[in-house]
Protein backbone atom coordinates (compact mmCIF):
# COMPACT_ATOMS: atom_id res chain seq x y z
CA UNK A 1 0.00 0.00 0.00
CA UNK A 2 1.40 3.46 -1.17
CA UNK A 3 1.48 6.12 1.25
CA UNK A 4 -1.10 8.13 -0.98
CA UNK A 5 -3.23 5.06 -0.36
CA UNK A 6 -2.56 5.01 3.47
CA UNK A 7 -3.51 9.00 4.15
CA UNK A 8 -6.41 8.46 1.86
CA UNK A 9 -7.93 5.22 3.97
CA UNK A 10 -6.94 6.77 7.08
CA UNK A 11 -8.29 9.76 6.44
CA UNK A 12 -11.57 8.47 4.99
CA UNK A 13 -12.22 6.09 8.24
CA UNK A 14 -11.68 9.68 10.36
CA UNK A 15 -14.34 11.56 8.28
CA UNK A 16 -16.70 8.15 8.26
CA UNK A 17 -16.04 7.77 12.09
CA UNK A 18 -17.17 11.39 12.85
CA UNK A 19 -20.19 12.00 10.35
CA UNK A 20 -23.00 13.86 11.58
CA UNK A 21 -26.24 13.08 9.45
CA UNK A 22 -28.15 16.19 11.10
CA UNK A 23 -25.21 18.76 10.96
CA UNK A 24 -24.89 17.15 7.05
CA UNK A 25 -28.43 18.16 6.08
CA UNK A 26 -27.85 21.76 7.25
CA UNK A 27 -24.45 22.14 6.10
CA UNK A 28 -25.47 20.73 2.44
CA UNK A 29 -28.81 22.79 2.70
CA UNK A 30 -25.98 26.00 3.36
CA UNK A 31 -25.12 25.41 0.08
CA UNK A 32 -27.82 25.16 -1.80
CA UNK A 33 -28.12 21.36 -1.44
CA UNK A 34 -24.99 21.35 -4.47
CA UNK A 35 -22.75 19.10 -2.33
CA UNK A 36 -23.02 16.38 0.03
CA UNK A 37 -21.42 16.43 3.35
CA UNK A 38 -20.08 14.39 6.44
CA UNK A 39 -21.54 16.85 8.87
CA UNK A 40 -18.18 17.64 10.26
CA UNK A 41 -17.17 21.34 11.87
CA UNK A 42 -14.39 22.86 10.24
CA UNK A 43 -11.98 23.14 13.59
CA UNK A 44 -12.62 19.23 13.87
CA UNK A 45 -12.53 18.79 10.19
CA UNK A 46 -8.64 20.36 10.44
CA UNK A 47 -7.46 18.35 12.98
CA UNK A 48 -7.90 14.76 10.81
CA UNK A 49 -5.40 15.98 8.26
CA UNK A 50 -3.44 18.07 9.94
CA UNK A 51 -0.23 15.63 10.20
CA UNK A 52 -1.02 15.04 6.55
CA UNK A 53 0.14 18.46 5.53
CA UNK A 54 2.64 18.94 8.26
CA UNK A 55 4.50 15.57 6.74
CA UNK A 56 4.17 17.35 3.38
CA UNK A 57 5.74 20.65 4.63
CA UNK A 58 8.67 18.82 6.42
CA UNK A 59 9.23 16.95 2.80
CA UNK A 60 8.70 19.45 0.85
CA UNK A 61 6.04 17.74 -1.60
CA UNK A 62 2.88 18.05 -2.49
CA UNK A 63 1.01 14.78 -3.31
CA UNK A 64 -1.42 15.66 -6.29
CA UNK A 65 -2.29 11.92 -6.48
CA UNK A 66 -3.85 12.00 -3.37
CA UNK A 67 -5.57 15.83 -3.95
CA UNK A 68 -6.86 14.28 -7.12
CA UNK A 69 -7.99 11.35 -4.96
CA UNK A 70 -9.41 14.04 -2.49
CA UNK A 71 -11.60 15.75 -5.03
CA UNK A 72 -13.28 13.14 -6.92
CA UNK A 73 -15.02 11.97 -3.68
CA UNK A 74 -18.67 13.90 -3.26
CA UNK A 75 -18.23 14.88 0.51
CA UNK A 76 -17.60 18.85 0.01
CA UNK A 77 -14.86 18.10 3.65
CA UNK A 78 -12.79 16.33 0.78
CA UNK A 79 -12.77 19.42 -1.40
CA UNK A 80 -11.95 21.65 1.59
CA UNK A 81 -8.71 19.26 2.59
CA UNK A 82 -7.65 20.18 -0.89
CA UNK A 83 -8.07 23.82 -0.23
CA UNK A 84 -6.39 24.11 3.09
CA UNK A 85 -3.57 21.50 1.75
CA UNK A 86 -2.45 23.80 -1.31
CA UNK A 87 -2.72 26.97 0.83
CA UNK A 88 -0.59 25.80 3.30
CA UNK A 89 1.79 24.88 0.73
CA UNK A 90 1.48 27.24 -1.94
CA UNK A 91 5.07 28.24 -1.29
CA UNK A 92 5.67 24.86 -3.45
CA UNK A 93 3.28 25.80 -6.12
CA UNK A 94 5.05 26.79 -9.37
CA UNK A 95 3.53 27.38 -12.70
CA UNK A 96 4.47 24.13 -14.43
CA UNK A 97 1.25 23.14 -11.70
CA UNK A 98 -0.91 24.95 -13.77
CA UNK A 99 -2.99 22.27 -15.49
CA UNK A 100 -2.70 20.42 -12.16
CA UNK A 101 -4.64 23.38 -10.78
CA UNK A 102 -7.14 23.60 -13.36
CA UNK A 103 -8.33 20.74 -12.95
CA UNK A 104 -9.73 21.84 -9.93
CA UNK A 105 -10.90 25.34 -10.52
CA UNK A 106 -13.11 23.65 -13.38
CA UNK A 107 -14.88 21.32 -11.28
CA UNK A 108 -16.94 20.66 -7.99
CA UNK A 109 -17.09 24.85 -7.59
CA UNK A 110 -18.84 27.17 -5.78
CA UNK A 111 -17.96 30.14 -3.40
CA UNK A 112 -16.47 28.38 -0.43
CA UNK A 113 -13.93 27.36 -2.56
CA UNK A 114 -13.45 29.15 -5.59
CA UNK A 115 -12.54 31.40 -2.75
CA UNK A 116 -9.76 29.67 -1.21
CA UNK A 117 -8.25 28.29 -4.80
CA UNK A 118 -8.30 32.28 -5.98
CA UNK A 119 -4.91 32.55 -2.83
CA UNK A 120 -2.79 30.14 -4.88
CA UNK A 121 -3.31 32.03 -8.25
CA UNK A 122 -2.92 35.03 -6.67
CA UNK A 123 0.77 33.64 -5.22
CA UNK A 124 1.35 32.45 -8.37
CA UNK A 125 1.19 36.00 -9.81
CA UNK A 126 3.22 37.49 -7.56
CA UNK A 127 5.97 34.94 -8.43
CA UNK A 128 5.17 35.11 -11.78
CA UNK A 129 4.46 38.28 -13.45
CA UNK A 130 3.69 36.83 -16.65
CA UNK A 131 0.71 35.06 -15.12
CA UNK A 132 -1.53 38.44 -15.29
CA UNK A 133 -2.13 37.83 -18.65
CA UNK A 134 -3.70 34.83 -17.69
CA UNK A 135 -5.82 36.37 -15.34
CA UNK A 136 -7.20 38.83 -17.96
CA UNK A 137 -8.33 35.88 -20.20
CA UNK A 138 -10.28 34.08 -17.22
CA UNK A 139 -11.82 37.61 -16.45
CA UNK A 140 -13.41 36.51 -19.51
CA UNK A 141 -14.01 33.40 -18.96
CA UNK A 142 -17.81 31.60 -19.84
CA UNK A 143 -17.66 29.69 -16.20
CA UNK A 144 -18.12 32.52 -13.71
CA UNK A 145 -16.22 31.04 -10.90
CA UNK A 146 -13.34 31.44 -13.00
CA UNK A 147 -13.59 34.91 -13.55
CA UNK A 148 -14.60 35.27 -10.09
CA UNK A 149 -11.13 33.85 -9.13
CA UNK A 150 -9.64 36.65 -11.77
CA UNK A 151 -11.50 39.20 -9.90
CA UNK A 152 -10.18 38.70 -6.39
CA UNK A 153 -6.66 37.00 -6.52
CA UNK A 154 -5.21 39.83 -5.95
CA UNK A 155 -7.29 40.26 -2.16
CA UNK A 156 -4.23 40.38 -0.28
CA UNK A 157 -2.37 41.93 -2.00
CA UNK A 158 -2.24 45.40 -0.48
CA UNK A 159 0.15 48.48 -2.10
CA UNK A 160 1.33 45.40 -4.07
CA UNK A 161 -2.00 45.18 -6.23
CA UNK A 162 -1.67 45.87 -10.07
CA UNK A 163 -4.36 48.65 -10.55
CA UNK A 164 -4.30 48.33 -14.25
CA UNK A 165 -4.40 44.54 -13.92
CA UNK A 166 -7.59 44.88 -11.12
CA UNK A 167 -8.99 47.53 -13.32
CA UNK A 168 -9.14 45.68 -16.50
CA UNK A 169 -10.48 42.72 -14.89
CA UNK A 170 -13.65 44.84 -13.48
CA UNK A 171 -14.30 46.53 -16.33
CA UNK A 172 -14.25 43.33 -18.36
CA UNK A 173 -17.14 42.41 -15.73
CA UNK A 174 -18.98 45.00 -14.77
CA UNK A 175 -22.06 44.53 -16.75
CA UNK A 176 -22.80 41.18 -15.26
CA UNK A 177 -26.19 40.26 -14.13
CA UNK A 178 -24.64 37.17 -11.42
CA UNK A 179 -24.81 37.78 -8.29
CA UNK A 180 -21.20 35.96 -7.47
CA UNK A 181 -19.55 38.34 -9.62
CA UNK A 182 -20.87 41.22 -8.72
CA UNK A 183 -20.47 40.30 -5.14
CA UNK A 184 -16.66 39.49 -5.98
CA UNK A 185 -16.29 42.95 -7.90
CA UNK A 186 -17.24 44.69 -4.90
CA UNK A 187 -15.27 42.51 -2.03
CA UNK A 188 -12.48 43.19 -4.27
CA UNK A 189 -12.52 47.35 -4.17
CA UNK A 190 -13.78 46.78 -0.62
CA UNK A 191 -10.19 45.54 -0.18
CA UNK A 192 -8.16 47.32 -1.53
CA UNK A 193 -10.05 50.46 -0.36
CA UNK A 194 -8.22 49.59 2.66
CA UNK A 195 -4.83 50.43 0.75
CA UNK A 196 -6.22 53.44 -1.57
CA UNK A 197 -9.54 53.77 -0.91
CA UNK A 198 -8.88 57.73 -3.46
CA UNK A 199 -8.08 54.70 -6.12
CA UNK A 200 -11.44 53.28 -5.67
CA UNK A 201 -13.37 55.98 -4.71
CA UNK A 202 -12.71 57.25 -7.94
CA UNK A 203 -12.93 53.97 -9.87
CA UNK A 204 -16.21 54.19 -8.32
CA UNK A 205 -17.28 57.39 -9.58
CA UNK A 206 -16.10 56.89 -13.07
CA UNK A 207 -17.96 53.46 -13.46
CA UNK A 208 -21.27 53.84 -10.96
CA UNK A 209 -23.62 54.09 -13.91
CA UNK A 210 -22.27 50.17 -15.16
CA UNK A 211 -21.35 49.06 -11.93
CA UNK A 212 -24.32 46.99 -9.68
CA UNK A 213 -25.67 48.59 -6.76
CA UNK A 214 -24.61 45.62 -5.03
CA UNK A 215 -21.02 46.03 -5.71
CA UNK A 216 -21.11 49.88 -5.33
CA UNK A 217 -22.49 48.98 -2.01
CA UNK A 218 -20.19 46.71 -1.02
CA UNK A 219 -17.14 48.48 -2.52
CA UNK A 220 -17.93 51.88 -0.57
CA UNK A 221 -18.16 49.86 3.40
CA UNK A 222 -15.03 51.47 4.39
CA UNK A 223 -15.55 54.10 2.34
Amino acid sequence: MTLTTKQYTRLKEQFEALADPVKAIKMSAYMKNHFAFYGIPAPERRKQYAAIIKDAKKVKHIDWELLDLAWKQPPREWHYFVCDYLIRLKALVTIDDLPKLDHFIRTQQWWDSIDQLDEIYGELVSRYPELKQLMLTFSKEPYFWIRRLAINHQSSFKENTDTHLLSQIIIANRRSQEFFINKAIGWALRDYSKTNPLWVSDFILTYNKQLSSLSIREASKYL
